[in-house]
């Protein structure tokens, strides 16, 4: 364990704004927000470089642990349980299998407060109050601890929503409303756990930022391909922003002097140029084989994969994950274990050079697990593909018209990717320095772990950034 120091504050608050885009707050609307600017005045702020995925799962729990996807095992929401054609699993709470922030906490003796992070579903016990996060089935479910909880989130905003249904759609209207219906919620029960229970420790996302994201980016952003002027929806997502700065607002009257702020995010968001159908792709390329032809678009299973044929496959995604077929690992593998990296550095250089739809470079980065991650458990892709410096997704469709790019992606209509690059903003207890600061989204819970005086694990991979936070700049 790391040594104890002196607590430089006495509670940490962290409000989590899930996919928030850094340049959005920290320069073009930072006049707008007089809450988030107010903070920066007062401490620090500057990009939160997330890991690689930079997604949501399992972005949280990584910063909440300090530790990467590779020590979790989880590679995305859905993740492959063995080397089967067809194990897999949503990647939940019960695959995080190692102590966040709010377990050790309890640790040192004290209490915490946790809604919606993601990662939290199902609940497990802890110190303190949890209302879990977007990935609760139904509120049917056992979404609170203690259980109890329950029937007071019910009395204090009805139905809690935890996430909007369906936010890949064509109602744009439909779609706003359910944003600002979840947020409310979400922000309104904040308040009133902050009110009602002690905590040391307060740890809350709201979803509605990555939400918006995808719903609403092209209308805002000129440089957009499906950018419209003049479309009713150009200041949706600058009201949005200011709506959740009045919000956080509200959350930073339970803040006192002896309390470290931190507002982050996970990833940021830039446009969404387009897809790069993976497993078309590898159709084309002669590596993955169907029983039968696909008559129009579909996945690959509907029409049935020959394995005997087949030397990769891809996953769709905001990135893309490619499995090789290996012999003595998959059921029916091709690749004999012996020209394995041969064959994924072929795969690799052939996948980075694959060009946009015009025929000009992407700048497309692929990566083999092993080089990213100090440590590998889990059913790890056997490369990790982001197109475009995410400009564009990994779509997993074959067959059609479309041929390997398309405009559309195959889970409903999207206007963003996200970005490599999330958001943090520190004020209040144990920081000093003004104006900008760069760090790790790992760096975050060894940080609010020193400033609280509480030990922090020698296996955390971030670096605190206490000392740094404290030195006028």
């Amino acid at each position: 364990m790391g040594c104890v120091g002196q607590a430089a504050a006495r509670k940490a608050m962290i409000v989590g704004l899930d996919c928030a885009e850094p340049s959005l707050v920290l320069e073009r609307w930072r006049d707008r927000l007089p809450t988030l600017s107010g903070l920066m005045e007062r401490g620090v702020s500057g990009r939160l470089t997330s890991i690689v995925p930079p997604i949501t799962v399992p972005a949280w729990s990584c910063m909440m642990a300090s530790c990467t996807p590779g020590e979790l095992g989880v590679y995305g929401f859905r993740n492959r349980a063995d080397h089967s054609y067809d194990g897999a699993f949503i990647a939940d709470g019960s695959a995080i299998r190692v102590p966040r922030l709010w377990d050790l906490v309890g640790r040192g003796g004290g209490s915490s407060i946790v809604v919606g992070v993601p990662g939290t579903y199902p609940p497990r016990p802890l110190r303190g109050a949890l209302v879990s996060c977007f990935l609760t089935p139904s509120l049917e479910s056992r979404y609170t601890y203690p259980p109890a909880l329950r029937d007071e989130v019910a009395q204090v905003v009805g139905d809690y929503m935890f996430d909007v249904t369906g936010f890949r759609t064509d109602d744009k209207d439909r779609l706003l409303r359910q944003i600002y219906e979840m947020t409310d919620k979400r922000f309104g029960l904040a308040e009133h756990l902050l009110e009602t229970r002690p905590w040391q420790l307060f740890a809350f996302v709201e979803m509605g930022t990555d939400r918006i994201h995808h719903g609403f980016w092209k209308y805002m952003d000129p440089e957009h391909r499906k950018h419209e002027p003049g479309n009713p929806y150009e200041q949706a997502i600058l009201e949005y922003y200011e709506h959740v700065d009045g919000l956080i607002g509200r959350l930073l009257r339970h803040a006192d002097d002896e309390t470290l702020v931190l507002v982050v995010s996970d990833h940021g968001a830039k446009r969404l140029d387009g897809g790069i159908r993976v497993n078309e792709w590898l159709r084309r390329e002669g590596l993955l084989a169907t029983k039968t032809e696909p008559e129009g678009v579909c996945s690959p299973r509907d029409v049935g994969i020959d394995w005997s044929r087949t030397t990769a496959w891809g996953e769709g995604g905001y990135y893309a994950r490619v499995f090789l077929n290996v012999e003595g690992r998959e059921p029916e593998g091709t690749i004999p274990a012996a020209e394995y990296e041969v064959v994924r550095d072929d795969l690799a250089r052939r996948l980075a050079a694959i060009p946009d739809d015009g025929g000009r470079p992407l700048a497309t980065s692929v990566y083999k697990p092993e080089e990213l991650y100090p440590r590998v458990e889990g059913v790890a892709p056997d490369l990790i593909v982001i197109f475009g410096d995410l400009l564009w997704r990994s779509v997993g469709t074959i067959g059609g018209d479309e041929g390997v790019h398309t405009l559309e992606n195959d889970t409903g209509p999207d206007d963003a990717n996200h970005a490599q690059d999330g958001l943090l903003i520190a004020a209040g207890a144990g920081v000093t320095a003004r104006g900008t600061l760069d760090a790790h989204l790992l760096d975050v819970a060894p940080t609010v772990l020193e400033l609280l005086g509480l030990p922090v694990p020698e296996e955390m991979r971030g670096t605190s950034l206490a000392a740094r936070l404290g030195t006028a700049a």
